[in-house]
């Protein structure tokens, strides 16, 4: 087969010749994990995205509907449909700000930390799966070098 440089361009050389550039690699990791996600969360009626916007939640209550979307990789208008659909579900509740009336704090509810707690082995059990091959160590590094490419990916975004 012969590859033209508009291919090479398009597609990335390292996956033309057989190597797959790490941002392939990493969108397949985060498609696999989705997936099992979503069968996991399937019995709760719950996707993926919502799931983690309630642990986000669950670490840091008290967020804005920005600040939720920002910290759950999706967009504000998303995160608005998001957190309609979970409020009628009865999993988050939402109070208005005392020095902002047009902004609205989310938080848990008991219900949905119940959810979270009664989930969390199974959603524990995938990452273990995902990084068995990997000793204590280099998980720490992984999650490191995770971090590291999630900061440098923030610090240009807003350039």
């Amino acid at each position: 087969m012969t590859v033209t440089t508009a291919q090479a361009d398009a597609f990335g050389a390292e996956e033309l010749m057989g190597e797959p550039t790490l941002l392939y690699a990493i969108k397949q990791v985060e498609l696999a994990i989705r997936s099992r996600m979503d069968v996991i969360l399937r019995p709760l009626g719950l996707t993926a995205l919502q799931y983690t916007a309630l642990t986000v939640l669950r670490r840091r209550g008290g967020l804005s509907s920005a600040e939720l979307a920002r910290n759950s990789f999706v967009t504000a208008q998303t995160m608005g449909e998001m957190l309609a659909a979970l409020e009628r579900r009865g999993l988050v509740a939402r109070q208005v700000d005392p020095d902002n009336r047009r902004r609205m704090f989310t938080y848990l509810t008991d219900k949905a930390l119940r959810l979270l707690d009664e989930y969390d082995t199974q959603i524990r059990s995938l990452e273990e799966q995902m990084v068995r091959d990997l000793n204590g160590r280099q998980r720490e590094a992984f999650r490191g070098y995770l971090g590291r490419c999630r900061t440098a990916l923030g610090d240009t975004a807003a350039h």
